[in-house]
């Protein structure tokens, strides 16, 4: 049996995620020994509806546990729950925005690294068909050879967990997953609560447009031969399925150990973000930074 914990419990990932182990039983062999939240009243329903356990300190499964999940809402709050855990080397599910800083992304990193602490997570949005599908277009230039894209997802952009960072790394990654993590710069201008930010690559630009609490999800790729694209997470059936596969991964992480990205690939979107705010401050094209270890 691997005994997990949940730390950061404020969102639906928290509830989903028990909802597949302790309701569906969508695995046997996953027993969840508490929750943790800064927010007594989300930790009080998961164990009202669960009947979990409610943990007083985020350290307090250290030694208890085979794997923990991340779920806080703030995104400040991932490195400082993780590091009493890292040394243990224990399977990491770590939610969007993995950190919120470059210089938190890095140290986060590189205690991983040396510790060999296998992790997976970030945005759930990588995951539908649609994405994937668009994924493998890019990468066997199925239409001939890539000229451009567009992708648009909602935002957050008034709120108390992070701000901007707070729900944007669910288009960044997107972006990512399809087009590759490492762009050469970008250039992000703010329109009332909207956001459109172009994305240089080093033989195409992307155009992203955040959309302030807005639930479409779309993207698209300009190939030679034709522009193909559409929009995902349409329905609440397509959530829960993006849920269950994001569990999926988890579980096979925690079971086989194997990581499905580097290290410098997860945590690539944390840069990007950080270029895009850098660059709505400075009005200017601005470079993404990579980790230099």
């Amino acid at each position: 049996m691997y005994r997990v914990a949940i730390l950061g419990c404020e969102n639906s990932h928290a509830n989903n995620f028990l909802t597949f182990i302790l309701k569906d039983k969508l695995v046997e062999d996953v027993e969840v020994v508490g929750v943790y939240s800064e927010y007594a009243e989300s930790a009080q329903e998961l164990h009202d509806k669960f009947g979990v356990y409610v943990a007083g300190s985020y350290d307090e499964f250290v030694g208890k546990v085979d794997g923990i999940i991340i779920t806080a809402r703030h995104g400040d709050n991932h490195y400082k729950y993780a590091k009493p855990y890292i040394e243990s080397g224990i399977p990491m599910f770590i939610d969007k925005p993995i950190t919120c800083t470059e210089e938190d992304a890095k140290a986060f990193m590189e205690e991983l690294k040396a510790n060999n602490v296998p992790v997976c997570g970030g945005s759930m949005c990588v995951l539908p068909d649609l994405i994937q599908d668009l994924k493998k277009l890019v990468e066997n230039e199925e239409k001939g050879k890539v000229v451009g894209g567009y992708m648009r997802a909602p935002m957050n952009w008034d709120n108390e967990w992070g701000g901007f960072y707070f729900y944007t790394q669910h288009l960044v990654q997107m972006t990512t997953e399809i087009f590759g993590c490492y762009p050469k710069s970008v250039q992000a201008f703010s329109n009332g609560d909207n956001i459109n930010c172009i994305v240089r690559y080093e033989n195409y630009d992307i155009n992203l447009l955040f959309v302030e609490k807005n639930g479409v999800y779309y993207a698209g790729v300009s190939a030679a031969e034709a522009f193909v694209g559409g929009t995902c997470l349409v329905t609440w059936e397509d959530y829960t399925q993006g849920f269950q596969r994001e569990f999926m991964e988890y579980y096979e992480l925690l079971t086989e150990k194997k990581q499905k990205y580097t290290y410098e690939d997860f945590f690539a979107p944390v840069y990007i973000l950080n270029a895009i705010d850098r660059s709505m401050q400075s009005g200017k094209e601005e470079v993404v930074n990579r980790y230099e270890g």
